[in-house]
């Protein structure tokens, strides 16, 4: 295969530029429109990324870490003012015991790092952790009020990672917590609607999400945001999370902003 005198491939060089114009032109289309003020990511298939490429889970976790990074940096770009991702879920504390532990240090380690992070100070993001909170070893708790008390002042944008998070158990808690109003005599029956149950979930602060993306080829919302998502668009593509692209980031957007949202009218 010819290449150039630094030895790449013509072709690859060729393939990389014609990549980046698309990338270009992409974004300049979408930044024509408005875009979802709130999108809501499954990150779905670090594991099966990491075998893929010979890799252990802890490897394509770390890689899944990275490109969270990089979707902040896009969304920004594009003007999304609140990004919720799904980190892990509470039936995931059933896996190994081994990459429960790694997975564990490297929440903690993440979440000081964003505490840390000029981008974050620079860009006044707030950081807050939905979930069972409670249920996670203390070291990432520690590491989650650091984060949130960092943080807790800004309003530019909002990244929300739901952590040991359950849709259904999210509803339950609600469903206690208003039940023991009402039986209290603070709250009548009366009282109860959508918009005030909303008042009780962990996403009370934000509005639903306009755009739920999923990777990894999957075609489901694995128990996420299940009172939220009742009129957000969803959109389902076929790469897993670490290998997810700005161009695949992108066609969400597009796809978006061409569809054309009723919400049942």
């Amino acid at each position: 295969m010819p290449t150039d005198s630094q030895g790449y491939h013509k072709s690859g060089i060729i393939s990389d530029t014609a990549y980046k114009q698309y990338e270009k032109r992409l974004l300049k289309e979408v930044q024509q429109f408005p875009p979802p003020g709130h999108v809501a990511i499954i990150m779905d298939g670090n594991r099966r990324f990491a075998k893929e490429i010979g890799l252990g889970p802890t490897e394509g976790h770390k890689k899944g870490r990275n490109k969270l990074e990089e979707i902040l940096e896009w969304g920004m770009e594009v003007g999304v003012k609140v990004l919720t991702v799904y980190a892990f879920s509470s039936e995931n504390l059933s896996r190994n015991e081994g990459e429960i532990k790694e997975l564990m240090k490297l929440f903690e380690e993440s979440f000081y790092n964003v505490a840390d992070d000029e981008r974050v100070h620079r860009n006044k993001i707030r950081i807050r952790a939905l979930g069972m909170i409670d249920s996670l070893p203390e070291s990432v708790r520690k590491a989650i009020a650091h984060a949130e008390e960092r943080t807790k002042n800004y309003d530019n944008y909002n990244l929300n990672l739901a952590i040991a998070y359950s849709g259904r158990e999210e509803i339950i808690q609600a469903i206690r917590e208003i039940a023991g109003k009402v039986k209290s005599g603070e709250m009548t029956v009366d009282q109860i609607d959508q918009k005030m149950f909303s008042g009780y979930l962990y996403t009370k602060e934000f509005p639903d999400p306009d755009l739920i993306l999923r990777t990894s080829g999957e075609v489901r919302v694995s128990n996420f945001l299940l009172w939220q998502l009742a009129y957000s668009e969803l959109y389902f593509v076929d790469v897993y999370w670490p290998g997810f692209r700005k161009i695949d980031f992108l066609r969400a957007i597009r796809s978006y902003q061409q569809r054309s949202r009723r919400f049942g009218k």
